[in-house]
């Protein structure tokens, strides 16, 4: 079984758009660009939504704040009966340097209130998260102030060459070939 929804995480507002928070919007953003689909608000679902044809699944970007995510999340899978197993959260991750992304299913939250969320809302830790690093400012108590302000130049130009090479495994994520897609993300050229 494939993924049938896709979730980018981050804050709704044009002073957000462009804050580390918001790495998971601008991969589906980026997703719907790819696909000549536009992202429009659909209130029932508490976000913008996008469906893609072939193979089919569904992308949203929640337009509750972050640490609300789970009702647009939950909303979206009830309605469509979409299983945890199905849906993949593209979030932004402090505990990976800028540039680098990691796929895995299930385990906990690591305090990112958003997958915390929808966890809460899904009644299931086993969904899949797509984690694009943002790096991590240091120290614990400036996390807030960090991931609330725009990347350097440097750091986001890292991001975007993850997210391109992120996006690429789309048709294997689509298909339910998670083991290729890890192998593909997480095995180092030499």
């Amino acid at each position: 079984m494939g993924i049938e929804l896709i979730v980018g995480l981050g804050n709704p507002g044009t002073e957000y758009e462009a804050t580390r928070h918001n790495a998971g919007f601008w991969w589906v953003e980026s997703v719907a660009r790819a696909n000549n689909v536009q992202l429009s608000q659909e209130s029932k679902f508490f976000g913008r939504v996008a469906r893609l044809k072939s193979p089919e699944a569904w992308l949203l970007t929640p337009t509750t704040f972050m640490n609300a995510s789970g009702q647009a999340v939950g909303a979206l899978a009830r309605f469509y009966r979409i299983a945890p197993e199905s849906i993949l959260v593209v979030h932004d991750e402090l505990d990976l340097e800028a540039g680098i992304a990691k796929l895995k299913k299930g385990g906990g939250n690591g305090g990112h209130n958003g997958l915390k969320d929808i966890a809460a809302h899904l009644g299931s830790t086993d969904f899949w998260r797509l984690r694009l690093g943002i790096g991590h400012p240091g120290d614990a108590k400036d996390v807030i102030n960090y991931v609330l302000h725009k990347p350097s130049r440097e750091e986001f130009s890292l991001i975007d060459s993850a997210i391109k090479n992120t996006t690429g495994l789309l048709p294997l994520l689509l298909a339910g070939d998670f083991e290729t897609a890890m192998l593909k993300l997480h095995t180092k050229v030499k």
